[in-house]
């Protein structure tokens, strides 16, 4: 018999991706999964559209917002299944999307995370930028994608169409084994919003295992669903979190350098919105590290969780700077860095 997978989609006030996307999703090709809507204490009429148009899909309705990290933890709590899947509301999914995924994760033992590849919903032809063909960082832990560097996403030209180990899986389709999501306690809920998932695949690899994108499954991702991209909120966050993420996956020698070159790399950076006359985003990553800093000794507790390894896995991390590869020499493509990536 089929693993079973639960599909857990995360709900807040989106009531039209639901409407939108859950019929496709009901037509999934895998004999034995079940969707779950979790829903974040939403104030439109998510539930009563569900209740009324999919009354088989289980939902479990939590007392209010815990953010993504948080409220996945809620809502996956005692939901029995082999697999979970985190999807996105705003995920249309084609028929296949989830067996080859689920092929390779019960052939590949090792493998606690994987994902599919995940394309633009606005145009299939291009990857989409939270997650594209795999997630991958930089050695200052800033992210990227096999099809996006930084804004730079490619035209999906069947190039990444190899199953490969990643460092990271997109929150958007992420498929894990609930054994290992248990054992590491889920989602980091201090989080809230981005930065979670890449938190949770270094946990992961820290104790060795693996994770991988399956591009024969594949996704189309509309993105920007609840903060877009250029969203003040979603850059504190974001700079806030990889700081954090730091903090509790990296050795404490590599710390006591990168620390402050990342001082430097978010300075640029904030100058770089200003530049463009968005200091809104330059003031949110002053906020971050003020957020950060300001809660240092609660953060540095966090490493003993994160750090029991057994051997940790860096395969899918970056030797340099992607910050250095793409904006001095002009990388625009994961092809051109490839060969810098840590493999083994």
């Amino acid at each position: 018999m089929s693993p079973k997978v639960v599909v857990a989609i995360l709900n807040y006030n989106t009531r039209a991706f639901l409407e939108k996307f859950i019929p496709a999703l009901k037509h999934t090709d895998y004999p034995n999964f079940e969707i779950l809507v979790i829903d974040n204490a939403s104030t439109d009429d998510s539930l009563d559209f569900l209740k009324k148009y999919h009354p088989e899909i289980r939902q479990v309705a939590l007392n209010r917002n815990y953010g993504f990290a948080g409220g996945y933890n809620e809502g996956l709590k005692n939901i029995d299944g082999d697999y979970y899947v985190l999807l996105n509301s705003d995920v249309e999914v084609v028929p296949n999307w989830l067996n080859p995924v689920i092929q390779h994760m019960e052939l590949e033992l090792d493998v606690a995370a994987s994902m599919p590849k995940i394309l633009s919903y606005r145009d299939g032809h291009l990857f989409e930028y939270a997650g594209a063909a795999g997630g991958f960082i930089d050695r200052f832990a800033y992210p990227f994608c096999r099809g996006r560097i930084f804004d730079v996403v490619e035209k999906d030209n069947s190039q990444y169409n190899s199953i490969r180990d990643v460092f990271w899986a997109s929150g958007a389709a992420m498929v894990v084994r609930r054994k290992i999501w248990e054992e590491l306690k889920g989602l980091d809920a201090d989080y809230f919003a981005h930065m979670e998932e890449i938190d949770l695949c270094w946990r992961m690899k820290n104790r060795g295992y693996r994770v991988t994108c399956v591009p024969d499954g594949k996704v189309y991702h509309v993105g920007g669903g609840t903060l877009t991209r250029e969203n003040p909120k979603k850059t504190r966050l974001n700079f806030r979190n990889t700081l954090i993420t730091m903090t509790k996956n990296m050795d404490a020698g590599e710390l006591l350098w990168k620390m402050p070159v990342k001082l430097v790399l978010d300075g640029l950076a904030g100058i770089l919105f200003l530049s463009k006359g968005q200091w809104k985003n330059t003031w949110a990553i002053v906020q971050a590290h003020f957020l950060f800093y300001s809660r240092l000794s609660y953060w540095i507790s966090k490493r003993k969780e994160s750090r029991t390894m057994h051997h940790s896995n860096r395969v899918g991390m970056l030797k340099g700077s992607i910050v250095w590869q793409h904006f001095i020499r002009r990388k625009n493509s994961f092809k051109e860095i490839e060969n810098a990536i840590i493999h083994l």
